[in-house]
């Protein structure tokens, strides 16, 4: 039988006005929500123009009850149902809170009683026993609007041989947990939080149980050759024989035209080294999130009994012991997603390696059907699950009528309809008026197409986007700039990169950076260069794979803003070890601040430098020597100081160490 609350819930969005929860149930819920202060309950939402102090003095009872207002659903399939739960609320900041969901679930009891319905209402701690932390018997938040410390990352590959480092952030919020200044204030996640584009086989097998299980919606195909196997739609694809590690045999290729000494040639437009499983429909993408979130559903499936071919037995067993390790800290996971306001933005392997990476990209793949509605499939299921819960009031009116539209009627013709929508719409970047204000950018979307050829790399974000930015910047004193790819990056690799396009291979390395394209390099340059520029800029990213942090200055100008770029990826990936250690010592070598190389770059008008790297164990401080990029699977954990400035940059891991970057002076960098 199927719990009442499959994956979550998720604390998203929270700020002394508003909370944001997100979960999945097998059914439409009703009950309510309810926040208590020093286990009593302190205030009632429905009281809009109550006194807070009035209400914690007296204790008053906080309740919301679930309604049309506050609470919408999404139904995905026969027994899967998206609730995102927006309250307006009123309540203390800087205060340790607790909260409940008190469900409500209506059965029919006919089998039973043969009579009537029979009603329950269960609490969070009877719904998941293991959700709270020791000693306490409910989730908690703390509202923080001055940004004292928080958690960040990106790329988290289920079965990547590195451990969860979600791990270590529910560790650090349980130590913390009523301390209303070293909790984290919130949960970063700058891309790459599922990989749609590589999945492992046991996952893929998993995650058609699951669709079977929920009764995920189905959806039809017209592509010849999927017809050619005797695929017509997702039912008939799940049970394709030889779909597992050999995916690839089923997406889309593009014609690349030949000339004179050159034939034409079929060439594949999901470019990923790893396609071998690529996910393919919305109730793939849906199963995938459920399944990186959450322990439950993974205590329905089994985990071997579908043939692999025999030369991936040795990968199958591989991520098959990965997986289980995966799984086994999913319990810590989801609490530490219920404990952590948590918010959200997509890089290239939440939908496909190579998204959008240029503009004769693009054209493939939005010009083929089964393409584009891959790609489309992938970005529905990030707005449910990760773009809702960032700011549910971007996606209210015509964009939730177009996606409604489908929910009432879930068809291939509707479906593409909300495809089409969601690759016009361009709103997926947000902020949040918190200090220093959070400012999150969609650098996949809105790109700023080559003029010197469809082949080479497009900007990252168009013109318009990036004065739209600009504004967002204007009046304030310090910002925190989500940016999902580096904005300075390691410069050895984009030269490496920037090779590689000359050479007319920009998808062989994704040649994706912010200096790849002159016209938007140029223009976000400029913007550190305005004068109302904020004096404090720290910049969040991920992408890489592993972890460094840059000090940034402007030459020749005595009041340069101060820049860091803050880097952390990933979460449960990693770069090949031994090559990043030569990335390191080329970039060092060729690139130090004083390197007369700098002046053939774009940022040249930039003084760059590289923090040191100090490992803090248990019982041991081992110093790097003059290492600077950070290889091993980490959360990034940042402190500011009341300025916005760092006061602590750090990676946490999961056997309790912790990786410091250290500032050096100029002289000490090679």
């Amino acid at each position: 039988m199927l719990t009442d609350i499959l994956v979550g819930p998720i604390l998203r969005r929270l700020t002394s006005q508003q909370l944001v929860l997100w979960w999945l149930s097998p059914f439409e819920c009703s009950g309510e929500l309810h926040c208590y202060l020093n286990d009593e309950s302190i205030a009632d939402a429905t009281q809009s123009n109550s006194s807070v102090n009035s209400a914690t003095k007296d204790k008053a009872i906080f309740t919301a009850a679930f309604d049309k207002d506050n609470l919408t659903t999404f139904r995905v399939g026969d027994k899967a149902v998206v609730h995102l739960l927006d309250v307006s609320i009123n309540l203390p900041v800087d205060t340790y809170i607790e909260y409940d969901l008190l469900l409500t679930d209506s059965h029919n009891s006919s089998e039973l009683s043969g009579r009537g319905t029979k009603q329950s209402t269960k609490g969070l701690a009877e719904l998941i026993p293991n959700l709270s932390f020791s000693g306490k018997s409910r989730p908690s938040f703390i509202i923080q609007e001055n940004i004292n410390n928080l958690l960040h990352g990106s790329c988290r590959n289920p079965h990547h041989a590195s451990q969860d480092s979600l791990i270590a952030g529910d560790n650090l919020v349980g130590e913390t947990l009523t301390n209303t200044e070293k909790r984290p204030a919130l949960l970063m996640m700058s891309g790459d939080q599922i990989y749609a584009d590589h999945v492992a086989g046991v996952t893929l097998f998993a995650i058609h149980q699951v669709i079977n299980l929920l009764g995920l919606n189905d959806e039809s195909f017209t592509d010849d050759n999927l017809a050619a196997q005797g695929i017509t739609c997702g039912n008939e694809l799940y049970q394709f024989s030889e779909q597992y590690f050999q995916r690839e045999l089923l997406l889309p290729k593009n014609t690349v035209k030949g000339s004179w000494f050159r034939p034409a040639k079929q060439q594949a437009i999901f470019t990923s080294t790893y396609a071998h499983n690529h996910v393919m429909t919305f109730a793939e993408n849906m199963a995938m999130y459920f399944l990186v979130w959450s322990p439950t559903l993974w205590q329905h499936v089994e985990l071997e009994g579908f043939n692999v071919p025999a030369k991936y037995q040795k990968i199958h067993q591989q991520e098959l012991a990965a997986i289980k390790d995966f799984v086994s800290g999913l319990d810590k996971v989801r609490r530490l997603l219920a404990h952590t306001p948590t918010y959200m933005i997509f890089d290239d392997h939440d939908v496909t390696d190579d998204w959008n990476l240029t503009a004769a990209w693009e054209q493939a793949t939005y010009q083929d059907p089964l393409a584009k509605r891959i790609i489309g499939n992938s970005l529905f299921a990030y707005w449910l699950c990760q773009g809702w819960g960032n700011d549910p009031k971007q996606f209210k009116g015509d964009f939730y009528q177009v996606a409604n539209s489908y929910q009432q009627q879930p068809s291939s013709e509707k479906q593409d309809t909300f495809i089409d929508y969601l690759l016009k719409f361009s709103h997926w970047q947000y902020t949040l008026d918190s200090h220093p204000k959070l400012v999150v950018l969609d650098s996949r979307t809105r790109r700023w197409r080559s003029e010197h050829g469809l082949d080479d790399p497009s900007g990252l974000m168009d013109w318009e986007a990036l004065c739209e930015l600009q504004q967002e910047l204007i009046g304030h004193d310090s910002i925190l700039l989500v940016s999902p790819a580096p904005i300075f990056g390691v410069k050895v690799i984009e030269t490496i990169q920037r090779i590689a396009t000359l050479a007319g291979q920009p998808l062989a390395v994704d040649a994706e950076n912010w200096m790849a394209h002159p016209g938007a390099a140029s223009t976000l340059l400029n913007i550190f260069k305005h004068p109302k520029t904020p004096q404090h800029f720290v910049i969040l990213s991920g992408d890489v794979h592993y972890s460094f942090v840059y000090d940034v200055e402007l030459r020749f100008r005595h009041h340069s803003p101060h820049i860091w770029q803050i880097t952390s990826s990933g979460i449960k990936n990693q770069f090949p070890q031994p090559l990043i250690g030569l990335f390191d010592r080329m970039n060092r070598w060729l690139y130090g601040p004083y390197s007369p190389l700098n002046l053939f770059t774009k940022r040249r008008s930039m003084r760059i430098k590289g923090r040191k790297l100090m490992v803090d164990g248990q019982e041991k401080k081992l110093k790097l020597g003059h290492q600077r990029l950070q290889p091993k699977s980490g959360l990034g954990y940042l402190e500011l100081n009341d300025d916005g400035s760092p006061n602590l940059i750090a990676d946490l891991h999961c056997d309790g160490s912790k990786t410091v970057f250290i500032e050096t002076s100029e002289e000490l960098v090679p």
